[in-house]
């Protein structure tokens, strides 16, 4: 019984810190990607986002995908510290905040 309840406990803990991971970068979207690397731009990420293309995060020059578009409307071209689980190149985000200067 301890055993399994020390197993279950692991889990949980491991768990819970492979998904808090801060990622802080700017917001760009999927046809411009890297071109906004920097803060700025918000008018094209937002033209670009609602003429289709999607929110992509750009930090330290690599571009990952978003699970959560809604999360990051009004966000584009802007710095963000993103709260989540990293896999490869995409990002399965817990929450969003714009990054204060």
């Amino acid at each position: 019984m301890k055993k399994m309840v020390l197993m279950v406990f692991a889990v949980l803990v491991f768990g819970s810190l492979s998904f808090g991971k801060d990622i802080t970068g700017t917001v760009s979207d999927s046809h411009c990607g890297a071109k906004h690397s920097a803060a700025g731009n918000s008018d094209c990420v937002e033209h670009c986002v609602s003429s289709g293309a999607t929110y992509v995060l750009v930090s330290n020059g690599k571009v990952y995908q978003l699970d959560s578009q809604d999360k990051f409307k009004g966000l584009g071209g802007k710095e963000v510290t993103v709260k989540g689980k990293v896999n490869g190149e995409s990002i399965t985000v817990k929450s969003v905040a714009e990054k204060s200067s």
